[in-house]
């Protein structure tokens, strides 16, 4: 379920659900998912009728829906603890639909459009191939000249619904460069932003407030009066 009702808003979530055993970006560990005290073994501690589960998790921080922090790119850059709250939630928000046929996404895209101060979310409906081998192919992303029109023109953050904001076919990682070097968070493997207006909306995606780390899950979200 993706879209929530709730008086005179809709809440509509564009993250990946994180479960045991997912692969988000090749090569790297899928998440280990399970109880370190299930309900059963939790009964002796409390009351009849009393239980608990308390889970772990082991697993790489680029897993599902992930917001990056300067830190992933930059040694001396802002890590999750210290990045700004402002920077990652209640954003006015505005969509940028791109044509399923486009894979480099140039200037083009957002030339003319309001995107200052705004959670700039790029609509590539990449993420009808989630968890196929498709998704890790030939995914659209970004050029260096549009990420650097991004920045000047003072976006706040950037989002993706594709396997990376870069070209992976090389080494070369520009728009990550870019943008968080002027503190501007990156979130890649967005899902469900067919659902979300092409502005007019208030968007979240914050991680774990941990330090020493420059990539954690999120749960996205857009805001929409109804």
């Amino acid at each position: 379920m993706s879209i929530f009702k709730q008086g005179n808003f809709t809440l509509i979530d564009v993250s990946h659900t994180v479960c045991d055993g997912m692969i988000t970006y090749k090569g790297l560990p899928a998440p280990i998912i399970c109880d370190y005290l299930n309900r059963e073994a939790s009964k002796e501690f409390y009351e009849e009728g009393t239980s608990f589960q308390i889970g772990t998790i082991t697993m790489a921080s680029n897993t599902g829906t992930y917001v990056d922090a300067p830190f992933h790119r930059y040694v001396d850059g802002k890590d999750l603890s210290e990045i700004a709250l402002s920077s990652l939630a209640n954003l006015d928000g505005i969509k940028i639909t791109v044509d399923q046929s486009v894979t480099k996404i140039g200037v083009e895209f957002f030339k003319d459009k309001d995107i200052e101060g705004k959670a700039v979310l790029i609509a590539t409906n990449w993420s009808r191939h989630w968890r196929s081998d498709q998704y890790f192919e030939n995914h659209p992303f970004v050029d260096e000249e549009a990420a650097t029109y991004l920045k000047n023109h003072k976006a706040a953050f950037v989002g993706i619904d594709s396997y990376n904001i870069d070209d992976t076919s090389g080494n070369a990682r520009p728009c990550h460069s870019v943008l968080l070097h002027h503190d501007i968070p990156i979130c890649e493997h967005m899902t469900n932003l067919s659902l979300l207006p092409d502005n007019n909306f208030k968007f979240h995606a914050v991680p774990v407030k941990i330090k020493g780390m420059g990539t954690f899950p999120v749960r996205a979200f857009g805001i929409v009066n109804n």
